[in-house]
């Protein structure tokens, strides 16, 4: 039975009667929903928003941009994701557009007694087109549990970054990620063709399996940068070079079928926030977003 719910007030079951007689409450814990809806044209060579749509929890804010593209601030009103939360984004640069995206802070993920939280991406390019998607770290509290996707269907011309960064536990609170669940599903499409499919499950004693040398080496915090673009394969020494050396961090980059990928491995996250930020100025010729240093 699905549920409809625009706030965290009473749910109710959505599948009633059409006159509505027998609306019942559904008796159970209040979830938050959220969804946006963005799309950017391209406008006398400068990209402009056409259209904007927000429900629930889920803002989408547009702050001016000297430059001719278009920086959006992803803003979820809720605080963060508790247990069982719902919230899905849709991005789509048309043709000749570039749209920055970003979030304000990282988004938090609470601990869970069960239900998994969800987060849904989808982001579309047109022909010439060029998204940077750049969200702040996404930080999993013990035994939380959360199942992200990410899908992309660009055109043979655009350019698509995306990074995307995870910390298992609250360093300031000394906490360990001891129990939970993470999934996190990626699929780009170049084309209409499948360029990358990529797929990391972490179950059950998330603390236990990141010391394992074959999935972090100890590390809490791991991050993905991936580059899908014409020119992908002939920057791999640029991206090699722009790495560089971060104490508590390491990382390492290939190049293969049209794409670029660069993994960040390291024990905090300072240490990856430092290592990536120089290495996403370097590799985009552009500042972060100014939502990353505020």
């Amino acid at each position: 039975m699905a549920i409809a719910q625009l706030s965290r007030g009473t749910m109710y079951a959505n599948d009633w009667p059409s006159d509505n007689s027998a609306r019942v409450p559904v008796v159970g814990r209040q979830r938050a929903v959220g969804r946006i809806a963005f799309s950017a044209q391209q406008i006398e060579g400068l990209t402009r928003p056409m259209r904007i749509a927000e429900s629930g929890s889920m803002r989408i804010r547009l702050p001016k941009n000297a430059s001719s593209g278009i920086d959006a601030v992803i803003v979820n009103t809720a605080g963060g994701v508790a247990c069982g939360d719902r919230f899905d984004i849709d991005i789509e640069a048309q043709a000749g557009t570039f749209v920055t995206v970003a979030t304000p802070a990282a988004e938090k993920i609470y601990r869970s007694d069960g239900p998994i939280s969800e987060l849904s991406t989808t982001l579309t390019l047109g022909e010439g087109a060029r998204l940077d998607w750049l969200p702040q770290e996404t930080i999993l509290y013990d035994r939380a549990r959360l199942s992200r996707r990410l899908d992309a269907d660009i055109a043979e011309t655009a350019v698509l970054s995306i990074f995307e960064a995870v910390v298992f536990g609250r360093a300031a609170r000394h906490e360990t990620m001891t129990e939970g669940l993470f999934i996190d599903r990626w699929r780009i499409r170049r084309g209409q063709r499948m360029a990358y499919a990529d797929t990391l499950k972490l179950s059950g004693a998330i603390a236990e399996l990141l010391q394992k040398k074959t999935i972090a080496g100890g590390a809490r915090a791991l991050a993905t940068f991936l580059y899908i673009a014409p020119d992908a394969e002939a920057r791999l020494e640029d991206a090699r070079n722009l790495l560089g050396t971060v104490p508590g961090c390491q990382a390492a980059a290939s190049a293969w079928n049209g794409l670029l990928a660069v993994r960040f491995c390291a024990v905090t996250i300072e240490s990856l926030r430092d290592a990536a930020s120089r290495f996403l100025v370097g590799f985009r010729a552009a500042p972060l977003p100014r939502v990353w240093l505020s």
